[in-house]
């Protein structure tokens, strides 16, 4: 079995790691456990946190013990690491909720049974800890001097408003949390964002003077897409793993509209498809590239949501950009299915119009700010003024034309706002 090491360099996760050769040797030896924290000031990830989740999922299926750190107790405070500005203190309640719904969605990931991963609370120990004791205990074993040279420090401070006295506190608790699961659990690797590299060493050194142990860290580059954008980040906001935020269709369309400049990275990173098949698309062209691209929407749906949703959101678009069939040698491994049918449309966002709401008629414009579409009315002219909206696969060119029941074809209406965003009215009683 190849080691986990080489499985993360290969997909391209590694950033940066410590003690490179005893690392490898640690990783070899057998079951090792790592962990990684999630902030809960969110009921849902993102895909911004599917790079730490990925590497975890890869951890596990290599015979090691993931770890999933919730910071109940930092989360209370806000970590400054890659934020210009104090982030918003939430409630303990608020911190139940989001970490029942982050422990749902990264069970889709990862294996929970039977003890072969585990999720942590922070809470449980840093809730009840005494300051003067840990002051004396902990506080003593670092320098200021040191911590402000950490990147995540030197932003804050250069920036207008500064690094609070609650947020300098972080590094020593996160290092603390590292300390505590090396205690516990015997987990002495801890992996995050690029970010997070003064705060994992950190950890590693309180580990080396509490525990007399050497402990290892792993960090992630911070992904972008070839146009320099921010991962996970689209005109709408961010892309949701919960259903309820971002549904399976739209999550299936964000994938799908990869650039064909980040195919291969993105099915490196966000696939389990074997690295092999994911190399030979570099060298596919045209509409070979866009059945690759299915590919990687479709596993990466399936992996979020489960098979079934992944089948309709597959199914919805070829019914709504045509029927594609996905050729058998094209990543032959990938479980997406090479014959579908097109009468799917369930997945699309969707929504119901009353009959009577349009009776007398109703503006084009109106009804693709009904459909949500168009924020506005001024935005919904503006996009029909600039050719972008779309009836019924026809180019709407009239703002002020009245649509009646007889426009609906089948009981329904299918609206399209640019390229890619689609919005099914369908015909109430």
């Amino acid at each position: 079995m190849m080691n986990v090491l080489d499985v993360l360099f290969d997909r391209g996760f590694i950033e940066n790691t410590t003690h490179d050769e005893e690392l490898r040797d640690y990783l070899n030896k057998g079951t090792a456990s790592c962990y990684i924290g999630f902030d809960p000031t969110a009921s849902s990830l993102h895909v911004g946190s599917l790079v730490p989740i990925m590497s975890l999922a890869h951890m596990q299926r290599n015979g090691h013990r993931p770890i999933a750190l919730v910071g109940g107790g930092t989360g209370l405070i806000g970590d400054p690491s890659g934020k210009t500005e104090m982030r918003k203190i939430i409630t303990h309640e608020d911190v139940e909720t989001n970490k029942a719904g982050i422990k749902k969605q990264l069970s889709n990931y990862i294996d929970f049974s039977d003890g072969r991963a585990t999720l942590v609370d922070n809470a449980d120990w840093l809730n009840g800890l005494g300051y003067i004791d840990f002051l004396r205990d902990i506080g003593r074993h670092f320098s200021i001097n040191r911590m402000i040279k950490a990147e995540s420090y030197k932003m804050r401070l250069e920036s207008e408003e500064g690094l609070s006295f609650i947020e300098f506190n972080y590094m020593l608790l996160q290092a603390y949390d590292f300390m505590k699961l090396a205690d516990s659990h015997n987990c002495l690797l801890q992996m995050g964002g690029s970010d997070q590299w003064g705060n994992i060493v950190a950890g590693i050194d309180l580990v080396r003077k509490i525990h007399r142990k050497t402990a290892f860290g792993i960090t992630f580059p911070l992904i972008t897409t070839s146009s320099g954008a921010k991962m996970g980040k689209t005109a709408n906001g961010a892309v949701w793993l919960d259903a309820s935020r971002t549904s399976p269709y739209e999550y299936y369309q964000f994938w799908v509209n990869t650039d064909d400049n980040d195919l291969v990275r993105f099915l490196s990173l966000f696939t389990f498809l074997p690295m092999d098949e994911i190399r030979s698309v570099s060298s596919l062209s045209d509409s070979e590239i866009n059945q690759a691209k299915a590919i990687l929407a479709y596993e990466a749906t399936l992996l979020a949501h489960g098979r079934e949703e992944a089948d309709k959101a597959f199914a919805s678009a070829q019914s709504m950009f045509g029927e594609r069939m996905i050729a058998e040698s094209i990543i032959p491994t990938s479980s997406i299915p090479r014959h579908m049918r097109t009468d799917v449309h369930d997945s699309v966002p969707s929504s119901i119009i009353d009959l009577s709401d349009i009776v007398n008629g109703i503006s084009a414009f109106r009804l693709l700010v009904l459909s949500g579409l168009a924020s506005s009315n001024g935005a919904a002219r503006k996009l029909i003024q600039q050719g972008g909206a779309y009836m019924n696969g026809v180019r709407m060119d009239n703002q002020d034309q009245e649509i009646t029941s007889s426009d609906f074809k089948d009981g329904a209406i299918v609206l399209r706002a640019g390229k890619k965003r689609y919005h099914k009215l369908i015909l109430g009683a």
